[in-house]
């Protein structure tokens, strides 16, 4: 059988080496791929790679030193080697200070290659390629996270990250440190292309405060009106959302029409994400939502609004145990609470004293913990 040059070199190293050499490879492309991300961004094109030839010599040196010996020699060895020295010099020339990066890069390498080499047996395989998932659970939403979806290599990262988890290697704690490097990434290439501060929170993620979003982890630049975007922001595939959405359908197969609307709403991503999010924990979706056939409350009121409703109803079932689900609170509209809500109609002094000091000045909503205020009348 024919040997790349790289192989040689690989058998000799043995099996720690080489999969400490992949660990650095999956940090490596969820950098270069927070750079593409940021460069699209805010340019709306990728800068062109240097040429390999260049790259190849300007990057040994840049490693020299920067990573323990035996890795830095896999690495230059294996027959990917050119590429994966022009993203080395793409991020340096993007502003990546590489001298800060590739110490820390060496230190995930080295944890991964003596994890390795202290486990002589390979712990069975536990998923079945469902990395997205793995995504949500381990890193927070952000910048890094929707680089990593977004990116064309998605399925390479994925790849390479079910070759580490089959090899024993804590891949979750690899992606906890890949994400702080991805945030150095990001803001390194944001301030070389002038990108200033964080951009402030969206008005989608404003809007959704509350109910919707109490427990789960949502960017601040959310933005529902791109349902493909919502949903790899939330890190859901879009399998998954299909799923979750045949699931509504099976709790309620007498209401196809107001689950199409419930699923086609503005905010239904957020439902999903509560979904997955119980999934991950291992509770009985399908349980919770048996009880919105049991309270159909949702379905009074005006038609126009029978999908929003559902989605309400839906994430009150999800956030109470099955069964429990107390009656939703549905009070009757009134004059002022349109007026209140109006984007026309300015709520009146008195209104507007009523509402100008929160409980929790300057706390989100769906970030605050503890019993919520009781409201309504005392009996």
């Amino acid at each position: 059988m024919a040997t790349t040059p790289g192989e040689p070199f690989a058998e000799s190293a043995g099996e720690a080496v080489q999969t400490a050499v992949m660990s650095v490879r999956l940090v490596m492309a969820i950098a270069d791929a927070v750079r593409r991300h940021q460069q699209r961004q805010k340019k709306g094109a990728e800068e062109e790679l240097p040429p390999a030839g260049q790259a190849k010599e300007d990057a040994k040196a840049e490693l020299k030193d920067l990573l323990p010996a035996d890795i830095s020699m896999a690495l230059m060895s294996g027959a990917d080697w050119p590429q994966l020295a022009q993203q080395l010099m793409a991020l340096k020339s993007a502003g990546v200070d590489l001298e800060q990066l590739l110490p820390r890069v060496g230190e995930i390498a080295v944890t991964v290659r003596d994890q390795v080499a202290a486990n002589a047996e390979r712990v069975a395989k536990e998923g079945t390629g469902e990395w997205e998932r793995m995504l949500r659970e381990t890193l927070p939403a952000g910048p890094v996270r929707e680089a990593i979806l977004s990116s064309p290599t998605w399925p390479d990262i994925a790849a390479t990250m079910a070759k580490l988890n089959e090899r024993g290697v804590d891949v979750r704690k690899i992606l906890a440190s890949a994400h702080d490097e991805g945030l150095g990434v990001d803001q390194a290439v944001a301030k070389v292309l002038g990108a200033g501060e964080a951009p402030t929170t969206s008005r989608d993620a404003l809007l959704s405060w509350g109910p919707l979003t109490d427990g789960l982890d949502i960017p601040k630049d959310l933005d529902l009106n791109d349902r493909k975007k919502a949903l790899r922001q939330l890190a859901i595939s879009p399998q998954e959302n299909a799923r979750y959405a045949r699931m509504l359908m099976d709790a309620l197969p007498a209401h196809g029409r107001e689950v199409d609307l419930a699923v086609t709403a503005k905010q239904w991503p957020l439902v999903a994400a509560r979904m997955a999010k119980m999934e991950s924990e291992k509770k009985p979706v399908a349980e919770h939502l048996a009880g919105l056939a049991k309270d159909v409350s949702w379905t009074a009121g005006p038609n126009g609004q029978i999908g929003s409703r559902l989605v309400q109803a839906t994430n009150h079932v999800l956030r109470h145990a099955p069964g429990e689900a107390p009656p939703a609170a549905r009070p009757k509209v009134s004059t002022s609470a349109a007026r209140l809500q109006s984007t026309t109609v300015g709520p009146t002094k008195a209104q507007a004293a009523k509402t100008a000091a929160p409980a929790e000045a300057g706390v989100a909503a769906h970030r605050q913990t503890g019993p919520a205020a009781k409201q309504g009348r005392v009996k």
